[in-house]
């Protein structure tokens, strides 16, 4: 998983990237880092996990619409598929990336 944007070149066009909006003093973002880094094991075929502190790009927050913290907004070719404001549980973020993103033939 790509713990930030720093350094990093931008995520691949044919995959998807689960953008993954945190801020350090956030305590619900914190307790699902656990949960965003199996998704980023798990799907890592499909899609790329970016972990973006809001206080470091808030350009990228204000882009997207960022208003709440956690937020996970699924991009693909600049365009935003899907997103989740909020906590969230393994099922609706493997449903966001289920509903808008084809599974890799031969990935599993």
């Amino acid at each position: 998983m790509d713990m930030g944007l720093e350094g990093r070149s931008r995520p691949e066009p044919r995959r998807a990237a689960l953008l993954f909006f945190t801020r350090k003093s956030s305590g619900p973002a914190r307790r699902m880092d656990g949960l965003i880094a199996h998704h980023a094991r798990v799907a890592r075929d499909r899609v790329r996990v970016w972990r973006v502190d809001v206080d470091e790009h808030p350009d990228l927050a204000d882009r997207l619409s960022v208003r709440t913290i956690p937020t996970i907004v699924l991009v693909r070719r600049r365009s935003a598929l899907g997103r989740i404001e909020g906590r969230a549980s393994s099922a609706e973020i493997r449903q966001l990336i289920e509903e808008h993103v084809a599974p890799v033939a031969g990935a599993g």
